[in-house]
């Protein structure tokens, strides 16, 4: 992953185990106007240390930072390239903004009057669809259906389903998939004038919270079948044990209860795991006062009395927007196999319509068997993946 936290497996544990967060003002588009400019941003990132295919320059942002966290996955899997090359292989990665933050530049540079306002260096940095081929460029993959998935803040988790189904129904050997987004100006104006972004920090599930903070970055995972894992003898972070999708289109922007509980209740069908047998939510929880109210009842609908802890890795990542799900996959997965629940930070007192364990300030030791990843998006599009621990050998049915 590359994230505001860090980048790599190792920064991003360790970040999540203490509970850090890099909040700062924003600096990648002029913020002049706004009372408040904090966000998470990536900083100090060197695309040149992991992109070595592609020209770094031809990239936007976000595709820099799939590129790179998809390099970053290959090393981490212990595949070998060649064998990677050989097998059918699936790319999908989810966004919510594309390279909209090349368009902020290009419509900076021509109201400047700038040479470069429509320069085809800069024209080809805009295609969404980069997300995705950058990375089978720098990969030289060949043998490969690359897609991207526009489905907003729930993208991640709809990228990872769709890569799910093909390494389960032999569509593919191996998927590459997650989500990226980098922070831009037309997206932060647009929370900002919703009056949803938070002036200092992101407070989920607080009594006092006041919204979100724009965050950035990519989270991509490569999905095998349990065989091919064991057969190369593959570090297994965790199992993907199944997915729920559901659009209840009930508002532009307002989340709706039904809808996400009927979401979480078709993920735990299609992964055959019962609430009782989650130990672990990590939920959306944006911080602002419509999504923790919502999706904390939607919870307890389900769960009733068996409501786990609840979390929310946006306190310390901010809102990645299409990356939020797949890097909060990830840190399902890595709090699984270190046996840790990452912390709900910022916190100071639980809003009672909030009646959740949110694990505040401080990470706390745990044997986490299944966890919950939740997605929520505009437009009422919503996701939520399951994943299980992986004790051991097995037999593994065809």
């Amino acid at each position: 992953m590359v994230s505001s936290l860090g980048t790599g497996i190792e920064e991003f544990t360790a970040a999540l185990r203490a509970g850090r967060s890099n909040v700062r003002p924003i600096t990648v588009f002029d913020t002049t106007g706004f009372e408040h400019n904090n966000g998470c941003e990536v900083i100090g990132f060197e695309p040149e240390r992991w992109i070595h295919n592609v020209d770094v320059d031809s990239l936007g942002r976000a595709s820099r930072f799939s590129t790179a966290a998809a390099r970053l996955a290959v090393a981490d899997s212990g595949i070998d390239l060649d064998v990677l090359r050989e097998a059918r292989c699936l790319l999908s990665v989810g966004t919510t903004d594309g390279e909209s933050h090349e368009l902020d530049s290009m419509v900076s540079l021509e109201i400047a009057g700038g040479p470069e306002a429509m320069s085809p260096r800069l024209a080809r940095r805009t295609s969404a669809g980069r997300l995705a081929t950058s990375i089978a460029h720098e990969l030289r993959l060949s043998n490969v259906e690359v897609g991207s998935i526009a489905t907003a803040c729930s993208a991640g988790n709809y990228a990872i389903g769709h890569s799910f189904d093909a390494i389960r129904l032999g569509e593919a050997d191996f998927a590459l998939c997650g989500g990226a987004d980098a922070v831009c100006r037309k997206t932060f104006t647009s929370f900002y004038r919703l009056r949803s972004i938070a002036p200092d920090f992101c407070r989920p599930f607080d009594k006092n919270r006041l919204g979100i903070l724009t965050g950035e970055g990519a989270g991509i995972l490569m999905l095998e079948s349990l065989e091919s894992a064991t057969a190369r003898g593959a570090r297994i972070y965790g199992e993907v044990l199944g997915y729920g999708l559901s659009c209840d289109a009930h508002h532009p922007v307002a989340p709706h209860q039904g809808g996400i509980a009927r979401c979480m209740e078709l993920a735990l069908a299609n992964a055959g795991v019962k609430p009782a047998e989650v130990d672990l939510i990590s939920a959306h929880g944006t911080g602002t006062h419509a999504n923790d109210k919502t999706e904390a009842a939607a919870i307890r609908e389900l769960f009733g009395e068996d409501t786990p802890r609840v979390v929310s890795m946006k306190s310390m990542l901010g809102h990645s927007m299409g990356a939020a799900s797949a890097l909060a996959a990830i840190g399902c997965s890595v709090a699984i196999t270190e046996g840790f629940i990452p912390p709900t930070i910022n916190h100071v007192e639980t809003d009672p319509e909030c009646a959740v364990d949110c694990v505040p300030n401080v990470a706390v030791e745990a044997d986490l068997r299944i966890v919950q990843n939740n997605g929520w998006a505009f437009g009422g599009n919503n996701s939520v993946v399951l994943i299980g621990r992986y004790d051991g050998p097995r037999e593994v049915v065809a």
